[in-house]
């Protein structure tokens, strides 16, 4: 039995088109070709794969064989993949970067970073993006290493040699423990009386945090470098710890958690900036990223200062 042939991208474009509109003259009109151009190149692709596409005989509209809807799906999807492949290379050539890779600060609401995502993957469809979750000066070691190219960093990466930095808002930060906890059962709770009860505190391995406390009012702490086991500890009683008010504002709403009156320590502000390496310039995806979070940014409280981690 004879192999089929390779059809060409124009045949299979003729092809989808008479499905999509309907007719050979119809499909003539959206390519701007003759009837007997659009009729011939048919001709050509049954001949070539060995079957008939369309029934043209008893019907006004040509319509789809067994073979014709058998091969369909794999028609578009080979379409869409040329299309793409096409679109790639178009903003290769204007300069439009392959991928982008993003670190992020764990501290960073989640519902901002979908927003900017989401709009991302509509505004630049060819471009891969990988994106990095970290902690403290992880976001800053990733773009100083190259990993990543931007970096929507926590205040440790302000003054940092050889990144530039740009204001992206801030977060706020609150003290919260369960209220099965000692201190979320107080209704005033007495200066220094914190510091007896186990801190949850988040941390990293980066060189820019190796040695350093943040705001840390106990000697009892337990160190964790995730932030979603710190709020699960925290749900648990285990201990209290600063979250970010995103983070576990329907906790509080809920009851689940307790934001803590503490004399010696309210929380604060958390500031944010975009970040990159001075001697590698963002490319159009990622100055486009960069800008999203600086713009939804401006909406956040001025005064940012560095809360308890």
């Amino acid at each position: 039995m004879a192999s089929p042939g390779t059809p060409t991208f124009d045949q299979l474009r003729i092809f989808l088109a008479i499905v999509d509109t309907g007719s050979f003259a119809a499909a003539g009109r959206k390519l701007n070709r003759a009837v007997s151009v659009i009729s011939y190149g048919i001709a050509n692709l049954e001949a070539q794969l060995g079957l008939t596409l369309f029934e043209r005989e008893g019907t006004r509209k040509p319509q789809l064989t067994v073979a014709g809807r058998a091969l369909l799906a794999e028609a578009r999807t080979i379409s869409a993949g040329l299309d793409g492949l096409r679109a790639k290379v178009k903003g290769l050539l204007d300069g439009l970067e392959a991928e982008v890779d993003l670190a992020v600060d764990v501290m960073l609401p989640a519902e901002r970073l979908g927003r900017v995502l989401r709009s991302f993957s509509e505004t630049f469809p060819t471009v891969q993006l990988r994106l990095h979750v970290e902690a403290l000066g992880a976001v800053a070691a990733l773009v100083l290493d190259g990993t990543a190219s931007i970096g929507i960093s926590g205040p440790l990466a302000m003054g940092v040699e050889g990144v530039e930095a740009v204001a992206a808002g801030s977060t706020l930060m609150v003290p919260v423990a369960s209220p099965n906890h000692p201190l979320g059962r107080m209704s005033s709770i007495p200066p220094g009386v914190a510091r007896d009860h186990i801190q949850l505190v988040l941390s990293d391995r980066s060189r820019f945090t190796e040695g350093r406390d943040f705001a840390v009012l106990s000697p009892k702490t337990w160190r964790l470098a995730d932030l979603s086991a710190k709020h699960a500890l925290l749900r648990e009683g285990v201990g209290w710890g600063n979250m970010p008010l995103p983070m576990v504002a329907s906790d509080l709403e809920t009851g689940a958690l307790v934001r803590l009156n503490l004399p010696d320590h309210t929380g604060g502000r958390y500031r944010l900036s975009g970040i990159w390496r001075r001697d590698l310039p963002p490319g159009p995806a990622a100055r486009w990223l960069l800008d999203q979070f600086v713009e939804l940014g401006h909406d956040d409280h001025p005064d940012a200062l560095l809360a308890e981690l």
